[in-house]
Parts: structure tokens; sequence; C-alpha cells
């Protein structure tokens, strides 16, 4: 049985086809949810979709990309169709990157990158905000520790996570009696399939993870901490004791966090050869 019920709770969920999104839909589904998930790849979000509703809940599937301001419309417009609510909105969807920034020699992916993790975000909450505020919602925003400080060779994928830092921050004092929540989760490495179609300095997907992925968090971990920050409307969420302990040291010492950063960093495999020019 679900410790944390969301029964009857009318929840949208993007990005919910893999990863944190498809395991937090499950999740939500046991615990009596009423979904409406969103991604593009229909097949597999199909799959999640017919999963959740064999774990007891309801679920909607609807092909939509967050990178699309209509796309983003119609899929709440789909959702108030269905269920005439929202309680709950979880802003997942996103894509990242995996290069130095002196590496690129095109900047395309990083208006790419800003387009889905940061304006993806701001599509689906102007969209769904005045329902919220009806409900007295939820506004869930999955950021990354990257939103919290930068890290060597994810500078568009930082800088899209600290701009929707920024937002929810700022909404949230914005919203404050109103009665919507804003939480922001900020998870550090978990094994999804996110690093293999990061972003390289070509533009393309890597197509194979550059970190050793035994060491990450399991997505079944991270909806564990998520659950109960999103039940209990926290203000954020920082996962890991080396995350919270990092930024903590960043207020004291923030040239030794750089120095940790980089040396980190520097024992991974990186795509940091030159992109051809075209």
């Amino acid at each position: 049985m679900a410790k944390y019920s969301f029964r009857n709770q009318v929840v949208v969920v993007t990005g919910a086809s893999s990863g944190i999104g498809k395991e937090l839909a499950l999740r939500l589904a046991e615990s009596g949810a009423l979904l409406v998930l969103g991604a593009r790849n229909m097949a597999k979000l199909e799959a999640v979709a017919k999963t959740c509703r064999q774990k007891g809940g309801q679920a909607t599937a609807v092909q939509m990309d967050v990178s699309d301001k209509e796309s983003c419309r119609n899929f709440i417009e789909k959702t108030i169709e269905k269920f005439e609510k929202i309680d709950i909105l979880v802003n997942n969807a996103g894509i990242s990157m995996w290069s130095y920034f002196e590496a690129f020699t095109d900047l395309t992916p990083f208006e790419k990158i800003m387009q889905v993790n940061y304006f993806g975000s701001l599509y689906c909450t102007f969209y769904a905000l005045p329902y919220l505020k009806k409900s007295k919602g939820r506004l869930v925003a999955i950021s990354s520790l990257t939103g919290k400080t930068g890290v060597p060779t994810r500078s568009g994928y930082a800088a899209s996570k600290h701009a929707m830092a920024g937002f929810f921050d700022t909404l949230r004092i914005e919203l404050k009696d109103t009665g919507v929540s804003v939480t922001m989760i900020y998870p550090g490495f978990v094994a999804t399939d996110v690093r293999k179609h990061a972003i390289g300095s070509n533009g393309k997907s890597l197509e194979k993870s550059p970190l050793d992925e035994t060491a990450t968090m399991t997505v079944e971990k991270c909806v564990d901490l998520m659950m109960p920050a999103i039940a209990k409307r926290k203000r954020e969420l920082v996962m890991t004791l080396k995350g919270r302990l990092g930024l903590w040291l960043k207020l004291i010492a923030p040239g030794l966090v750089d120095s940790i950063a980089l040396k980190a960093v520097s024992k991974k495999k990186q795509p940091i050869k030159k992109a051809d020019k075209k």
C-alpha cells in the first residue's frame, strides 16, 4: 500500500515515458492519482499509462513536446477536458549536455536545452496555473544540483536549471497567498538514460553515458525521496548528503568547491574534441 495518498488528485507529469517521470507516474498510480502523462514518444508513453492502470490508477497518455508552446497548451487543455481540474503539475521533462563550452562551434544546442528545460516548464506552468489556483494545488519542478552550482561540461544544462530555479523561486513568492505551493527537486546523478541522450559538442546525442552508472542513485530511490516532499509541499529537496555539504561548503570556500568539481569531471570520459565546422 502506498505510504502517501494522492487519491483522486489530478496529477500532470511531463517527460513521463522514461526515467524519473516514468517511475514517479507508477508510484502515483499506486497511490490513487488520476494521471495525465506527457512525452514525445507515444509508444513508450502508452506503455507507462497501461502499467499505471494495472497498478490501480487512472492514466491518460498525451503526446506532447514541451519545447513547443502550443503543444503545452494542448496538453493542459486535454487534462481539463478529461478531469476538469489540475491538482499537481510536475515539470519533469528535460535534456542534458556533456561537453566543455569551448568545444562547441554552434550555439544551437544551448538554445535547444533552454527551450526544453526552462521554457518547457514555463509554458506548462503558464497554462496550468489558473487551474492550480482554483484547486490550491502544487507546482513541482525537477531540477538538478547543477541548478545550484556550476559544473564543468554542463554549462548550458546548468544555465537552464538555474533559470528554472530563479523562475520557480520567484513564483513561490508571488503565489504565497493563493494556496499554490512550489516544490523544487534537486537530484544528483540518477541512473536514467538522460546522459546517453545528452548533447555533445557536435549537437548530437552521446549515445553512451560518460559516467560509471553503477555509482548513481536509482530512480526508485530518487522517487522514494520525492514522494514525501511532494505530499508535504516542501519548499525544496536537495537529495544527497554530498550535495547538501557541497552547497554549505560553497558558502564558506567557493574556490575549493570549484576545484573539487573540476577534479571530479577530469576523471570522467569527456567529449572535449572540437566539433568539426560545417
